[in-house]
């Protein structure tokens, strides 16, 4: 469950008191809207089928996937299917030993996803054990299915792009300054990322 509609507002208010120009840019934009995918290993299998490819094959992918497997994509019969079958559903080799990995872990109790670690960078440690996951996309697994409220994917291009707009910055802050600037705004950061989000491409701004 991501950051509900409260937690966002509440969180934007306590940065804005700290940063005049997020309070400007709230003003003229509003608050975003809720960024929220359902917890557990289903939405990080749905995340590895979609990298790299447009929303349109990443869902005609999952819906030949479910139609192979069943609708809860259990571990057990992806781990079975041979590699023609996985591939019909439109995955090459490299996802399906990501796919493979992470049905591995799951079945060997090595990653839970509904008993991760309560400290954020042990839990990034512990999702980024999955071949294919990376710091970015465990980033955005815990702010949107489990609506940890100080996650901070400073390595998004659009946070930093959405970040150095909203700071009035020429020119793009890198990671590490994207990092640092935010420090002062723990432990509501999840809330600054999907404010960056939101005003990235915004023509109010």
């Amino acid at each position: 469950m991501g950051l509900s509609a409260t937690a966002l507002q509440e969180g934007l208010d306590a940065i804005a008191r700290q940063t005049p120009a997020i309070g400007a840019a709230l003003e003229r934009v509003g608050y975003p809207e809720p960024r929220i995918r359902e917890r557990g290993y289903a939405t990080m299998l749905r995340t590895i089928v979609g990298q790299q490819v447009s929303v349109a094959a990443a869902a005609s992918m999952w819906r030949k996937l479910t139609e192979a497997v069943g609708e809860d994509v259990p571990p057990e019969p992806i781990l079975a299917a041979d590699f023609d079958t996985l591939r019909a559903c439109g995955l090459s080799r490299q996802k399906q030993g990501y796919v493979r990995s992470l049905c591995e872990l799951v079945l060997a109790g090595a990653v839970d996803f509904h008993e991760l670690p309560a400290d954020d960078e042990e839990a990034i440690a512990l999702l980024t054990q999955i071949k294919g996951i990376g710091r970015w996309s465990a980033e955005i697994y815990l702010l949107f299915a489990e609506g940890r409220p100080d996650i901070w994917p400073a390595g998004d291009l659009a946070v930093q792009i959405g970040l150095g707009k909203l700071l009035g910055m020429e020119e793009r802050p890198s990671e590490k300054q994207t990092r640092a600037l935010a420090e002062d705004w723990r432990p509501h950061r999840g809330a600054a990322a999907i404010f960056t989000w939101h005003c990235y491409n915004n023509a109010a701004l």
